[in-house]
């Protein structure tokens, strides 16, 4: 008995030892890809051609998804206000639910799920193919070569593609709400203009996926830059990317939304 409850001691020790020394390490990539991001600005196309890999192959899901989700809330929207006879405000509640909250959340989602995966996976296999290595050897520092330049690429895109996706999601209750239940246009339109508050809501939005879109794109890099050099571990460290990068985003929109309540308030 007294071996068994010792055992579990050294596994708990271990695990919370390996997870202060991930935490290290991920801290110390991070403040490298910073302090060589020179190369990204001063070479932008190669950020320009990761924000198309990234954010550009990413339009497809992000935009269907967009407009479903805002077709689902008009839909759900309506048969909730009907009851209490306040009809003509479908279009604030479409708007602050996806200007606010569900077009950050869930394109960051989406986001980490297609590009924060593709990132891992990829550079993954040139640790796995020894294409990391041969950079060194050459005298090329692949944290300013490659790294930085995917960093600032989902930073950028994020903000963007949560605004797409907000942006149809309106698009799709106004389908929904307008054209499909007959709610009048013009108070669709002019009670969303005069509720949703630049400052309070898109622009808390925006800080919003600014910061999910950090914080996937650093996940997803070290994920694949300290993936095992195999194919198990590289399908490992994509796995933890997608599943690490949920949870994150998750957790920052409750911080993040205490904090702007509180500011609001």
């Amino acid at each position: 008995m007294p071996e068994r409850i010792f055992s579990g001691v050294r596994r708990i020790g271990h695990a919370t030892v390996d997870g202060i020394w991930r935490i290290g390490v991920a801290s110390r990539f991070l403040f490298l890809t910073l302090i060589y991001s020179g190369t990204s600005f001063r070479r932008f196309y190669l950020t320009v051609r990761e924000i198309y890999f990234t954010g550009v192959l990413s339009l497809i899901i992000i935009l269907v998804s967009g407009l479903f989700v805002g077709m689902v809330l008009g839909m759900q929207g309506y048969e909730t206000l009907q009851r209490y006879g306040a009809e003509d405000a479908l279009g604030v509640m479409v708007a602050l639910s996806l200007v606010r909250e569900l077009g950050p959340v869930v394109a960051a989602l989406l986001f980490a799920s297609r590009a924060g995966s593709a990132i891992t996976a990829e550079i993954g296999l040139m640790k796995a193919t020894e294409q990391l290595s041969a950079m060194e050897m050459m005298a090329v520092n692949p944290i300013a070569r490659v790294v930085a330049p995917r960093f600032w690429a989902g930073v950028i895109s994020m903000p963007l593609l949560a605004a797409m996706f907000s942006t149809m999601g309106v698009l799709g209750g106004y389908l929904v709400g307008v054209k499909l239940i007959g709610v009048d246009e013009g108070a669709f339109w002019s009670q969303m203009q005069s509720a949703v508050d630049f400052h309070q809501d898109i622009l808390n939005g925006v800080i919003k996926s600014f910061v999910f879109g950090l914080a996937i794109t650093a996940i997803a890099l070290f994920e694949g830059y300290d993936a095992p050099p195999t194919a198990e571990g590289v399908s490992g460290a994509t796995t933890r990317t997608v599943v690490s990068s949920s949870l994150a985003v998750l957790a920052l929109d409750f911080v993040l939304t205490a904090f702007m309540f509180r500011g609001g308030s």
